[in-house]
């Protein structure tokens, strides 16, 4: 049984190591048969898509980054020339792709009687790519591959999954850059209204429970749009003869062509695109009344703390979650009194909830114990995988232990009593607040708050902007321990900048 661990953060599903600073991972032994596939998936596709008019011959230039499958795509493609009978040339730029690195493909499929030039090098010149098919959102927007690009010829088929780059990860400072720029940028080199854009990574998640597939789906939209010159049956025998996961590859193929063919088909699966509303939440009587009492809010700010408000109970409390959404309230109130934008309320209701929320051994608890997370090992691992958490909360280094613990079934009954203890949080019977790091995590919520009542005091459309900028701050808090308290000193120097 090969190991796995799993970064157990707010019930994300990152897979990273046992020995990171982070003080709640698990470690799983898969066991038994893992479930079969979601329903999404089992919608299959039949072999009766309608083909579209595409190309004889062309370029196919193809950019991603190491590790997810770029060069194997490529690979792929031309071997599926060869089963067309027509000649291909390929080119892959690796360069630190085993890291993570940018990978760029070049591949030039020509009819046998059309062959490359005398001299012609197998990498696209400038402005000769066809088809711009695009894994990574950040490499797609890279001038160098861009220049590849040529308005009226070139489609863009392009992947709008956020992938993070090293210098986000280093410094919490640098943010992803605006999706309308992004996609403008692409558009400028290219034929925008042919462009095809859906976020394939979470589309494959959710119909495979793997992100594996996304570059065989985006794939499948190039041919689709016809800017491909192989035959489908051509690109799917070559799927069959690669071996690894021949069924669902030639799934994700066909579900990337019927975006193509039918625009509406992602979002009639129910999976959002990037930008759209996924989670609807529950929420009691007396929240549901308290949310309709902040005075004009917008669909976007009013969903914000229904979600949030409802996570905030399960958290702490109702009345935990009361003060949240009077807070935020009272930025509503001094915002709508000087016009209509929402911008300020719905971040404040975002990062207020952030700090609110702090993870502590009773959250840990909490997500431990939710069926949400259960589920989720059970889909991935099987139903019997054995689950070992591996903890090192601030209190057990308070104690000098400074190597992670491991425990079994007993953690299911600790963390079972662990997360009724919940209404102690913050109270001198907390078990677990002494702690400096407790203490600071709790100081930074008044410490936000006033930092907002003081730009409130003054707040006009002149100041609306500053005003933003403070709300916006908290974004650099992020990780555990001494990174996060790190963080938290930046945050601090950034508000003395900004407001004195």
């Amino acid at each position: 049984g090969r190991k796995t661990a799993i970064h157990q953060s707010s019930c994300n599903k990152d897979f990273t190591c046992l020995d990171g600073d982070c003080p709640a991972f698990i470690e799983v032994v898969p066991g038994g048969s893992v479930p079969e596939k979601s329903a999404l998936a089992l919608a299959e596709i039949g072999d009766d898509q309608p083909e579209p008019d595409r190309l004889d011959e062309g370029n196919v230039l193809m950019m991603g980054i190491g590790g997810t499958g770029v060069v194997t795509v490529n690979q792929l493609l031309a071997t599926a020339a060869l089963l067309d009978g027509k000649e291909a040339h390929g080119l892959d730029q690796t360069g630190l792709a085993q890291k993570g690195g940018p990978v760029v493909s070049n591949l030039k499929i020509r009819r046998p009687d059309s062959e490359l030039e005398l001299g012609e090098a197998n990498k696209i010149a400038t402005g000769e790519a066809d088809a711009y098919i695009v894994f990574d959102l950040l490499s797609g927007t890279n001038p160098i591959n861009l220049e590849k690009a040529m308005p009226g010829r070139t489609v863009a088929l392009v992947s709008s999954s956020k992938v993070p780059t090293a210098a986000m990860v280093r410094d919490t400072s640098a943010d992803y850059p605006e999706w309308s720029i992004l996609q403008s940028t692409i558009d400028s080199a290219t034929v925008p209204e042919k462009n095809v854009y859906y976020d394939a990574g979470n589309l494959s998640d959710n119909l495979y429970r793997s992100h594996m597939p996304a570059n065989i789906i985006v794939l499948g939209s190039a041919y689709q749009s016809g800017v491909v010159p192989i035959s489908s049956s051509a690109i799917e025998r070559a799927i069959e003869l690669n071996g690894v996961a021949v069924e669902m590859n030639t799934q994700a193929f066909r579900i990337g062509r019927q975006i193509v063919i039918e625009p509406d088909f992602v979002d009639a699966l129910g999976i959002e695109r990037v930008g759209k509303v996924g989670r609807q939440a529950r929420v009691s009587t007396a929240i549901e009344a308290l949310v309709q009492s902040v005075p004009s809010p917008s669909e976007e700010l009013e969903r914000l703390l229904k979600i949030r408000a409802a996570d905030l109970v399960a958290y702490q409390n109702t009345r935990y979650a009361k003060k949240y959404v009077q807070h935020v309230s009272k930025v509503r109130s001094a915002e709508a009194a000087i016009g209509d934008d929402t911008r300020l309320s719905e971040t404040y209701a975002r990062y207020l909830y952030k700090l609110m929320a702090y993870k502590d051994e009773y959250e840990v608890a909490r997500l431990h114990r939710s069926k949400e997370f259960h589920n989720a090992v059970h889909e991935q691992f099987g139903d019997g995988s054995k689950v070992t958490y591996k903890l090192h909360p601030p209190s057990m280094r308070r104690l000098g232990l400074d190597q992670k613990i491991g425990l079994g079934r007993s953690g299911d009954v600790a963390f079972a009593v662990l997360r009724r203890m919940k209404f102690l949080r913050g109270t001198p019977l907390d078990l677990f607040g002494n702690t400096t790091h407790r203490k600071m995590e709790r100081a930074l919520v008044g410490e936000y708050q006033e930092m907002i009542e003081r730009m409130l005091a003054d707040l006009r459309t002149e100041t609306y902007d500053k005003a933003l900028e403070v709300a916006e701050l908290p974004d650099m808090i992020r990780g555990y321990e001494g990174v996060k308290e790190a963080n938290v000193e930046k945050f601090r120097e950034a508000a003395q900048g900004l407001i004195g």
